[in-house]
């Protein structure tokens, strides 16, 4: 069921958080639809295991033969695995990096994304949606080399992609968060691993701050809600840590653990010698 974020009488957000089998194979996706004057958007469709809950989803809503975009924060699976079905049944543009524009094919059949790819440069841009636009704000390496984040001006939503991710079920990220303090454990480890440097933390940071935002929404996890909650997210962020900031030469080594193709465990020390 789609969680309205934002609704008036010409535009609507919606998000979807459980459109899969919560069974530990798969993280936990947020899927979003944007409509404003019967132009519809769908932004990180995500993989197979979503689109066809998503597509019969969005009919309660918007006609997905209608839909004039399918855009992307960046390539991974759980972003547009789903692109060749969402190529086959509407007549959308993928809007998707520079950086990606030639790979992404590679989830499609041949000829499927002919002549339908918008490449975003680094830069950005304003990306006309009926009477308004989205802002693609430049993210790159939060986490991938070519990303970015979508600003809806209308709802005043800043949709983050892979930036203020919580790990959750899908019923957790229905439920917004307007307590920082209490939230940022459920953050900390993804931040850590999956943003690239502190620098480009505090970047984005200095970057957003100069607009207007309600809500910042993630792909994965509840939404961030309320000016003290979202305040209280730059100032951890330009703060913490990341990526490179916590990489040294201790890790990068000559492997010595054997993997064990049965337990799929890693066996270190005496436990990875051969019994003659």
């Amino acid at each position: 069921m789609a969680i309205e974020l934002y609704r008036d009488k010409t535009h609507a957000c919606l998000m979807f958080t459980d459109l899969m089998e919560e069974d530990g194979q798969a993280v936990q996706c947020n899927q979003f639809l944007i409509v404003d004057h019967g132009t519809g958007a769908i932004i990180d469709p995500g993989g197979n295991l979503a689109f066809n809950e998503l597509f019969m989803g969005m009919t309660r809503h918007f006609a997905p033969q209608k839909l004039s975009y399918v855009i992307a924060s960046h390539a991974d699976p759980d972003i547009i695995a789903s692109l060749d079905r969402w190529m086959s049944s509407t007549k959308a543009s993928l809007v998707i990096s520079r950086v990606w524009e030639r790979f992404a094919p590679h989830f499609t059949k041949v000829g499927k994304t002919e002549d339908r790819v918008i490449g975003v440069p680094d830069s950005g841009g304003r990306l006309p949606l009926g009477r308004t636009e989205l802002l693609l704000l430049p993210a790159h390496f939060m986490h991938s080399e070519g990303n970015f984040h979508f600003y809806d001006p209308i709802s005043r939503i800043l949709f983050t992609g892979d930036l203020a991710v919580s790990m959750t079920t899908g019923a957790e990220a229905r439920k917004p968060v307007v307590h920082m303090p209490s939230h940022i454990p459920r953050m900390e480890a993804f931040h850590r691993r999956y943003m690239v440097s502190n620098k480009i933390l505090r970047l984005w940071a200095q970057m957003a701050r100069q607009l207007d935002v309600q809500m910042l929404v993630p792909q994965h996890g509840a939404p961030i809600i309320g000016k003290r909650a979202i305040e209280d997210f730059y100032c951890w962020i330009e703060n913490l840590e990341c990526g490179i900031d916590l990489f040294g030469a201790q890790h990068y080594q000559i492997p010595s653990a054997q993997i064990d193709p049965v337990t799929r465990q890693m066996r270190t020390g005496q436990q990875a010698v051969a019994t003659p």
